[in-house]
């Protein structure tokens, strides 16, 4: 992709990671409650195949009962759902992002078939619809589309993982110049059981990584057995190797040496994804832990009465409502995005890419708070069902199993936190980002008197902690990256210091996204009172706080000494004074919302 995303942008969205140093009014700002009557009519048909096809079938899906995926993935093609994201002439919808985000968001209880969904949709799809030439999209896409055919994705191997580029998987051109011949081996291949079309990376002349289709009945590939896993029992997983497989020159995927390109750029859309079905799951799996609380007696009472309990119930909404808040925020960013570019003259295929490289910071904070919250979700609901918790008969030893992946595919967590600071700087020395400005801007306001003056309006105390944690990121990351650039430190090494700026920045955005929709729900007419929404980011806040300066200590102290650090970790009490909240009473309400509702309700 050689075109730059900014000059697609209006000047009043806010670009990737411009909300470190840049405020949105609540107003621009889309949340979950804005969706029309059209998107939610597609909510319910996602939400009736979810209950009719997947849920009746989980026992059969769990014991991989041989062609079902393939099935519900063709009844998937039948109703337009594969093909939701995808251009019409093809067989697509073309819908927008936002109710591409709601779909994946209805999905996201599927267990194990949400495996073989999202490999076949995104990265199985995407790699062809991005790069690949028009001939290679008419001849793949609309077979993929319909569910007719499936797809898989090769990257990872016995020696690359999270550093896929050090692939050593080859293909060497014939002498005649018609075919590549690879040779290697691929593990952890979602899909791989079934499908018929492989995306395949692989090393040209031994350094030029590149991508490559391969069809299943290519001679010289094969695969090994079913792998027996911790979690997503229900989706195949197999090792495919490489053995002189013969691949017709016109199936090179993109160009020659670009591979990185596909591999990072298709990751980005799929870091996101991942989020919302996380996001998902955590609704049915606390729904499930809600009904079970209620059903559950002892001491003569449902365990839902007691303090402990509603804690659980509580902790569990709050972390779903921020992150849902921020991943439709996101959503939106990128279909503004999306417009943009096509009317500027981009293609579909090239409007999506665009849109999904600009808000890359975003995607891996989401991808980080989506499936650590999932966990959260589901560790706490097998504990609310105590010994039956731990027993098959149920769901919830199921989720808790199958929520381990999550936080190691798409690139493991402890990647995308290095990525968020990574990528932050990098846009910053490009010049798409001006962080040294709001940087030196607070260097002198610490070296001034604290300003006495107060915020005004509503939310006055989260919208003065949004300011100000954005004081405390800009002030750390400043003061590490200025060390770095004197030779003192390198941050390449200091992984510590990474993620303890990319966690601050996680709790920023998603706190910032929480306000922005509580915000608008104030004026809008809701089912829920407003003191409970305000209850959930109250309590976020508050842990919030705690959290940005726990980390920011952690990281100061680990590089700066002396007059530095005694006067920045001033400046950091003085921008972490978040107002004491009754958190247990904030919980309580927010508990008996949950469960008069009986299930997850916001």
């Amino acid at each position: 992709m050689t075109k730059n995303p900014d000059q697609f942008l209006s000047k009043d969205t806010l670009r990737g990671g411009e909300f470190l140093i840049k405020e949105t009014k609540s107003d621009s700002v889309f949340i979950p409650e804005d969706f029309n009557e059209e998107q939610l009519m597609v909510k319910d048909m996602v939400l009736d195949f979810l209950n009719s096809e997947v849920v009746p079938n989980t026992a059969r899906i769990e014991k991989m009962e041989e062609g079902l995926a393939q099935s519900l993935l063709a009844k998937m093609g039948e109703l337009g759902l594969l093909g939701s994201h995808m251009p019409e002439i093809y067989g697509g919808m073309e819908m927008d992002t936002n109710t591409n985000t709601l779909i994946c968001d209805v999905m996201g209880p599927a267990g194990s078939f949400n495996t073989s969904y999202a490999a076949h949709t995104g990265i199985g799809m995407l790699p062809i619809l991005y790069f690949g030439t028009e001939e290679q999209k008419k001849k793949y896409l609309p077979a993929l589309i319909s569910g007719k055919q499936s797809a898989a994705y090769c990257l990872t191997e016995p020696s690359s993982g999270s550093d896929a580029l050090s692939a050593k998987t080859k293909a060497e051109l014939t002498e005649d110049g018609k075919h590549y011949v690879l040779n290697g081996q691929k593990m952890w291949i979602s899909n791989a059981g079934f499908a018929d079309v492989f995306v395949v990376f692989a090393q040209i002349e031994g350094d030029k990584f590149s991508c490559f289709i391969v069809d299943r009945n290519t001679p010289g590939m094969t695969l090994g057995a079913e792998e027996l896993k911790l979690g997503i029992k229900g989706s195949s997983t197999r090792q495919v190797f490489f053995e002189n497989a013969k691949v017709p020159v016109e199936n090179l995927l993109g160009e020659k040496g670009k591979g990185h390109l596909i591999a990072f750029n298709v990751l980005n859309i799929g870091r996101f994804k991942l989020c919302v079905l996380c996001n998902g799951g955590s609704k049915g799996s606390a729904t499930t832990a809600i009904r079970y609380a209620k059903e559950r007696i002892q001491f003569k009472q449902p365990i839902a009465n007691f303090g402990a309990i509603q804690y659980k119930l509580a902790e569990q909404a709050i972390k779903i409502f921020t992150t849902d808040s921020a991943m439709y925020r996101v959503s939106d960013l990128m279909e503004q995005s999306k417009k943009a570019s096509s009317a500027k003259g981009l293609s579909f295929e090239e409007a999506k890419l665009v849109a999904a490289e600009e808000y890359a910071i975003e995607c891996s904070i989401l991808k980080i708070a989506g499936s650590e919250g999932l966990d959260y979700v589901v560790d706490e609901t097998l504990q609310i069902h105590g010994g039956m918790g731990f027993s098959e008969e149920g769901t919830a030893a199921r989720a808790y199993r199958d929520s381990r992946i999550s936080r190691i595919y798409e690139g493991t967590n402890e990647i995308n936190r290095m990525l968020i600071v990574d990528m932050l700087l990098k846009r910053a020395m490009k010049g798409k980002l001006d962080i040294v400005g709001p940087a030196w801007a607070v260097q002198k306001e610490l070296a001034s008197m604290p300003s006495f003056e107060t915020e005004e309006g509503d939310f006055a105390a989260e919208s003065k902690a949004i300011k100000d944690w954005k004081k405390v990121i800009l002030m750390t990351a400043g003061a590490a990256a200025k060390m770095q650039m004197d030779g003192q430190i390198n941050l390449k090494e200091e992984q510590e210091i990474l993620t303890n700026v990319a966690d601050m920045m996680t709790d920023l955005y998603l706190a910032e996204s929480t306000l922005h929709r509580v915000t608008r729900l104030k004026g809008m007419e809701t089912k829920i009172e407003q003191e409970v929404y305000e209850a959930i980011m109250k309590v976020f806040f508050m842990d919030a706080n705690a959290r940005v300066v726990k980390n920011a200590t952690d990281a100061l102290c680990s590089f700066a000494e002396g007059d530095l650090l005694k006067t920045m970790l001033m400046g950091l009490k003085r921008f972490t004074k978040y107002p004491p909240l009754n958190v247990k009473n904030a919980r309580r309400l927010i508990a008996k919302t949950l469960i008069d509702a009986d299930g997850y309700c916001f």
